[in-house]
């Protein structure tokens, strides 16, 4: 088990790069214009199961050695480039909406996981990475048996929990042990 340091701001890295997104999308143009193809991030999704969290990124129109992965000190990170196609000389563009360009996605992994088994493969435009739960990491029900000591479970003292004396343990008040007045 490795120890690394929290960076609180990781975790606001994928959040701002989201909103980065969105919002360029509107005051990065003029009114009426289109998106520029200039930066992209693939969407990705995270779910979890019994033995492994599964992550689906998009990253369509890539081949898979374009596509880098790798797992450091909990981080788990997936990077590449998509280019764009060249242009032809007998073409002239009339709307480009496609976002080609290089990318970073990096998730903080959970302290249950074997980094040593993470698998990946790619299929119709996604990557799907499987990384899988340590050995033991599953919460496992433990049942709680009577203990053998035989008793009863009420305080002792009598059959109600009751104790005889004040607090000082003399006699109670009342019991004959004073003048009464």
């Amino acid at each position: 088990m490795s120890i690394s340091r929290w960076d609180p701001f990781q975790d606001l890295q994928s959040f701002r790069d989201e909103m980065n997104r969105t919002l360029g999308r509107w005051f990065s143009r003029e009114e009426g214009d289109e998106p520029s193809p200039r930066r992209w991030m693939p969407a990705l999704d995270v779910t979890e199961s019994k033995d492994a969290y599964h992550v689906d990124v998009e990253v369509p129109g890539m081949r898979p050695e374009d596509i880098n992965v790798t797992v450091d000190q909990g981080m788990l990170t997936v990077q590449g480039e998509r280019r764009s196609e060249e242009e032809k000389g007998d073409r002239s563009y009339h709307r480009v909406e496609r976002r080609y360009g290089a990318f970073r996605r990096s998730i903080s992994l959970p302290r249950d996981v074997d980094a040593s088994r993470v698998q990946a493969s790619y299929d119709n435009g996604v990557l799907r990475l499987e990384v899988p739960k340590a050995e033991g990491s599953q919460a496992k029900r433990i049942e709680v048996k009577q203990s053998s000591g035989g008793g009863t479970g009420a305080p002792s003292g009598g059959p109600t929990g009751e104790t005889t004396g004040g607090a000082s343990g003399g006699p109670a008040a009342g019991t004959g042990g004073g003048p009464a007045g």
